[in-house]
């Protein structure tokens, strides 16, 4: 009996993949790892510059104390809102804001009551009226240095909104009328604030009104001067409380 003498032939079993078959079915394997993580995943996107973000949330001040204490830079700031000359007069209307060094619980904003007095913590029915920033701080010190050591108060006028606190142009001018005072206010300011001189003003008999302590005095201005020739030396400068008078023209 004669055998076959062929090759041969593995069982189907028995065949194993060439190098050429893994590595494809490796790449196939991957793709789609990345194929599932892109569906899982949210896309990014880029945030709308417009959008506004959240602020950072501050905690909030402890009960009893002051939301604004007293700080060196909380006192430059405060000073900074009121631009006012360092001879101010304090009037009735005005709010001020009274700051006590290390001690925020006496620390306030107060306003100034038609009969010319402020109450703040420890310090009651204060004359504030016709004194400075300054000489109220001086005497406020007096009285709290009665109940803790070495008091350290700054006054500063937040809106001053007084009488004293006002600049007033009467007479022949367009428009007579009371202006808030600003540190650095002249003459022609107010004269322009007022529509100008009238037709039958006396310009350069006009004058300054200014109450100086205890007494009135009386600048004059040349008005006319000041506006028609351009002579600036009589742009003089403002006072709180100061009042302009102009005439009437003598036919």
């Amino acid at each position: 009996m004669r055998l076959n003498q062929g090759r041969v032939r593995r069982p189907a079993a028995d065949v194993r993949p060439n190098g050429r078959s893994l590595r494809w079915a490796a790449v196939v394997m991957v793709m789609a790892i990345v194929g599932a993580r892109a569906e899982v995943t949210p896309p990014t996107t880029a945030q709308d510059p417009a959008e506004p973000t959240a602020p950072a949330s501050h905690p909030d001040p402890q009960p009893g104390t002051n939301s604004q204490p007293v700080t060196a830079q909380g006192s430059h700031a405060a000073q900074t809102q009121a631009k006012v000359a360092p001879d101010y007069v304090i009037g009735p209307g005005d709010v001020l804001q009274v700051f006590v060094w290390r001690n925020p619980e006496l620390t306030s904003t107060v306003p100034v009551r038609p009969d010319g007095k402020v109450s703040t913590p420890l310090v009651e029915d204060m004359v504030a009226s016709g004194k400075t920033p300054s000489q109220l701080a001086r005497d406020i010190e007096q009285v709290l240095g009665e109940y803790i050591r070495s008091p350290q108060v700054n006054v500063i006028v937040s809106t001053p909104a007084g009488t004293l606190s006002q600049v007033k142009v009467i007479g022949q001018v367009k428009a007579p009328q009371g202006l808030p005072y600003r540190e650095g206010m002249r003459v022609l300011d107010l004269v322009l604030a007022a529509g100008g001189l009238g037709d039958f003003a006396a310009g350069n008999r006009a004058k300054l009104v200014r109450q100086q302590g205890d007494r009135q005095i009386e600048i004059k201005v040349r008005l006319a001067d000041l506006i028609g020739k351009g002579d600036m030396s009589q742009n003089m400068l403002l006072k709180a409380g100061d009042v302009l008078v102009v005439p009437v023209s003598m036919f």
